[in-house]
């Protein structure tokens, strides 16, 4: 699949005139708990030619290349993704961070070292606990739950408490966060939820696992009132990021 993958990031860029910068593996291959029959997820960064960015006319900063049951392929202009940086958007952090990586160049390792100054520790916190929340409120009123809901819900929750422990953005690798955050009576009963969920389908649902359930609601109320008690951050300037986008440019 990664020469397949690689041949559809080589055409994206001969078709539209654009560079890809970065381009990754996103969801639940790139978290470590895919189904057998998971699609793959590939998000790239992109480049135009200089002049594309000094039009009046609006132009569109996403390409979404090919949907199908077994590629989900899509990229982000570089002046939205600097933009979603800036706004420390979670989703631009994952990116960034994914362990499959299909290509990656020098320009994208400058906005690397540049993105730690960008995030915002209430902002995240607030994302993934809202993530979290309206999943376990969506998918767990019926007596069966889908296996994969369960890590929807267990990873933003541990990916909040890394970020209140470690003041940083959080591993994108399931086995990490749990490794690190997850109470250590948890471990057993998770570790049969991995191995289950890679052996089921996409579809695959299951009782609801009453330990877990318990987890959940207790760590949501629990990490709701940390979130709110912690002060406001003050959004970084856009210098650093203005600097970038012309260096690359050029």
């Amino acid at each position: 699949m990664k020469d397949i993958i690689d041949e559809k990031i080589k055409e994206v860029e001969h078709r539209e005139n654009i560079r890809v910068l970065h381009a990754v593996e996103s969801g639940s291959r790139a978290w470590g708990f895919e189904s057998p029959d998971s699609d793959f997820d590939v998000r790239f960064i992109y480049v135009r030619p200089k002049e594309f960015y000094l039009r009046l006319d609006k132009t569109r900063d996403v390409i979404e290349w090919q949907l199908d049951e077994t590629l989900d392929i899509n990229g982000w202009d570089l002046q939205k993704a600097l933009r979603l940086i800036h706004s420390s958007n979670p989703t631009i952090f994952e990116w960034n961070n994914s362990p499959i990586i299909y290509k990656t160049t020098p320009e994208w390792s400058c906005v690397k070292a540049e993105m730690p100054h960008y995030f915002n520790i209430k902002s995240g916190l607030y994302h993934y606990h809202s993530t979290a929340l309206n999943t376990y409120r969506t998918y767990f009123k019926g007596e069966t739950v889908k296996l994969k809901k369960y890590f929807y819900v267990l990873r933003p929750l541990l990916a909040c408490k890394w970020i209140l422990r470690d003041k940083t953005v959080p591993s994108v690798l399931f086995s990490e966060l749990a490794d690190t955050e997850l109470d250590k009576k948890m471990k057993p009963v998770v570790d049969n939820l991995v191995s289950l969920k890679m052996q089921t389908s996409e579809i695959g649902e299951n009782g609801h696992i009453i330990q877990l359930d318990e987890y959940i609601e207790q760590n949501l109320d629990r990490i709701k009132t940390e979130i709110d008690s912690l002060p406001s951050e003050r959004k970084t300037d856009w210098d650093g990021l203005n600097k970038l986008f012309t260096k690359i440019l050029q």
